[in-house]
């Protein structure tokens, strides 16, 4: 193979790894389900255990010499500590807390809908155009996400409407810290922002559970720690910096397209771990939102 070409290939292959790392997440939470523990304290140990590696990505950043010579302000800081809490706290712990209610593959679906809740944001506050063809394109993944939620309605009932709500509102508040995070990434660079905003939310899910469960309820089977460790590292720590790297390789749009995966990665996952359904409803359902999705990141207007 032609030395030009290794970056690239690598970087295929890292965001890849990463997609799929990512959408091991649901599955992880709804294995940890199964012994009894909830969303507050699932949220924790996976926190807990992200939480040395997220301050050592921060306190590495700071060495480098864009770093130094841009030192972060009260306001900076403020802002990382308004966009951890945002995108990456509130943003996880819906989603943990609507996992409880709905299968892995309709979660990965409503959560793939982000990059059309961005463009929707972005009318909204900026007054952003939207090209006709994005809104064509949001209108077939909104019509696939849809489609697989009234199939899974008509089996599970009310639950599934509450867990879906809970997750979109996941999608929404992980849309605004992209949506507001664009400036910050610019003055301080990604890795710190990734570092320090994952830390707040950490701190924040840790404080959550001491505030709303007694102490004694961290004694937990051992395979919800071992799954907790899993989610840290595998699935959380690990594909933030698959992602990253591979960004560095092939550009964040060659990246996000690879991520498509993603979706297809969760429900083989959730076929053969969880024992969740796999139809036709799911299949047309996931072919409509990636399809969608991948005309809204690759064509009309940015």
């Amino acid at each position: 193979m032609p030395h030009s070409q290794r970056p690239a290939l690598s970087g295929l292959l890292l965001a890849t790894a990463g997609a799929i790392a990512f959408s091991g997440k649901a599955i992880i939470v709804k294995l940890s389900y199964l012994y009894g523990v909830d969303a507050v304290t699932v949220i924790m140990y996976r926190m807990l255990f992200a939480l040395p590696f997220f301050i050592a990505m921060g306190l590495w950043a700071e060495r480098q010499a864009i770093a130094r010579e841009k030192p972060l302000t009260r306001r900076d800081v403020m802002d990382i500590v308004g966009l951890g809490f945002v995108g990456y706290y509130l943003s996880s712990y819906l989603d943990f807390l609507g996992l409880q209610y709905i299968t892995a593959s309709l979660e990965r679906l409503i959560l793939y809908l982000n990059p059309t809740l961005v463009v929707l944001l972005g009318w909204a506050v900026y007054k952003k155009p939207i090209h006709p063809i994005r809104m064509l394109a949001m209108a077939i993944s909104y019509s696939g996400v849809l489609l697989v939620f009234s199939h899974e309605l008509s089996l599970a009932g009310g639950h599934v409407a509450l867990g879906s709500s809970l997750v979109l509102g996941s999608a929404v508040s992980y849309a605004v810290y992209l949506l507001y995070s664009g400036q910050l990434v610019q003055r301080i660079g990604s890795l710190r922002l990734v570092g320090w905003a994952t830390s707040v939310a950490c701190v924040c899910c840790i404080a959550q559970f001491v505030v709303l469960r007694p102490l004694s309820t961290a004694v937990v089977p051992v395979e919800v720690l071992w799954l907790g460790v899993l989610n840290a590292v595998a699935c959380t720590v690990a594909p933030v910096l698959m992602v990253m790297m591979a960004i560095e390789r092939i550009g964040a749009a060659l990246t996000a397209q690879t991520g498509m995966i993603g979706p297809m990665s969760t429900i083989a996952l959730g076929v053969l771990l969880l024992d969740e359904p796999l139809n036709i409803w799911i299949g047309a359902g996931t072919l409509l939102v990636v399809s969608g999705v991948f005309i809204v990141s690759k064509y009309g207007v940015k």
